[in-house]
C-alpha cells in the first residue's frame, strides 16, 4: 500500500474533509504525523473528522466555510498559518457532480459546479503557494477520470475536472524552478457520500452511463486517499506536474 512519508512537524490543509475522500485523506496525513486544517461547508461532518484526527494524537483545526465563494478561500489558508505557523501541503479534495440533461442544466448549477471543482482550488492555491514555497511543500488536486473521458449528463463536471487537470500542469510549469510540487490524482468511481446521493435525470439512458463504469468495479476510497497523502508528502518528491489515474482501467482503452 502506498503510504505518505513522515509528516511529523508538518501541517496540511484538506478541503472536503467532512466525509468521503476528504476525510480519508485527512486521516491518512494524520497517520503520517501531520497536523490538519480541515475545511468543508458541513460543520458537523468536520467535527467527526476532527475527533478521528485527534484520536491519532494529531491536532485538528476546523474551518467551516463554503469554498465555492471565492472570498472564503484565502481565510482557510490564513487560519492554518495562524494556528500552525506553517503550511506544508494543500489537498484540494472537495468536489461536486450533478448529472443533468445539458439543455436543462440551470445556470446556478453550472456555476456552482465550476466554483467548487475549479475556482475554489485556484483561489486556495493562490493563497497557499507563498507559504508552501517556504516549506518546499506540495499541492495535490483531485481531478477525475472525467478529465479524460466524456461522461454523458456530466458536461459541467467533465469541464471542471479537465480544467483542474490543466490548471495543475500550468502551475507546475510556472513553478518548475521553485521548491514546490504540484500534482493531481484522477480517481474513477468511489463509494462516497457523493456517489450514494447521486440523482439521474429523467429519461436517462443507462447504456451511456455504463460506458464509463469500470469492469473491475469501484475504486477504494482509502487507496485514493493514500495516494493523495503520498503525493503531498516528501515521499512524492519525484512527482511534479503529474496526474496519477486510479480508475481500475477505465481510461486504459
Amino acid at each position: 500500500m502506498v503510504q505518505a512519508a513522515d509528516m511529523s512537524g508538518k501541517a496540511a490543509l484538506v478541503t472536503g474533509a467532512a466525509s468521503g475522500l476528504g476525510r480519508a485523506t485527512a486521516l491518512a496525513l494524520a497517520q503520517a504525523g501531520a497536523d490538519l486544517c480541515i475545511a468543508d461547508v458541513n460543520a458537523s461532518g468536520l467535527e467527526e473528522t476532527a475527533s478521528a484526527i485527534r484520536a491519532l494524537s494529531r491536532k485538528a483545526l476546523i474551518h467551516a466555510a463554503d469554498l465555492s465563494v471565492a472570498e472564503n478561500c484565502a481565510p482557510a489558508v490564513q487560519a492554518a498559518i495562524a494556528t500552525f505557523g506553517r503550511l506544508d501541503a494543500l489537498c484540494n479534495v472537495a468536489g461536486l457532480i450533478m448529472f443533468t440533461n445539458t439543455p436543462e442544466m440551470k445556470i446556478a448549477d453550472w456555476n456552482k459546479t465550476i466554483a467548487v471543482n475549479l475556482s475554489a482550488p485556484f483561489h486556495l492555491c493562490q493563497a497557499a503557494i507563498p507559504h508552501l514555497l517556504e516549506q518546499n511543500g506540495a499541492i495535490v488536486n483531485v481531478s477525475s477520470t472525467a478529465a479524460y473521458v466524456g461522461e454523458a449528463y456530466a458536461a459541467a463536471y467533465c469541464a471542471s475536472k479537465a480544467g483542474l487537470l490543466q490548471m495543475t500542469k500550468a502551475m507546475a510549469m510556472e513553478y518548475v524552478k521553485k521548491p514546490i510540487r504540484i500534482n493531481a490524482v484522477a480517481p474513477g468511481g468511489m463509494m462516497t457520500n457523493i456517489a450514494a446521493n447521486l440523482k439521474m435525470p429523467e429519461g436517462v439512458d443507462y447504456e451511456l452511463i455504463k460506458r464509463f463504469s469500470g469492469m473491475r468495479g469501484l475504486v477504494e476510497v482509502e487507496d485514493v486517499a493514500n495516494m493523495v497523502a503520498y503525493l503531498a508528502s516528501p515521499a512524492g518528491r519525484g512527482f511534479h506536474g503529474s496526474c496519477v489515474t486510479m480508475d481500475a482501467g477505465i481510461t486504459a482503452g
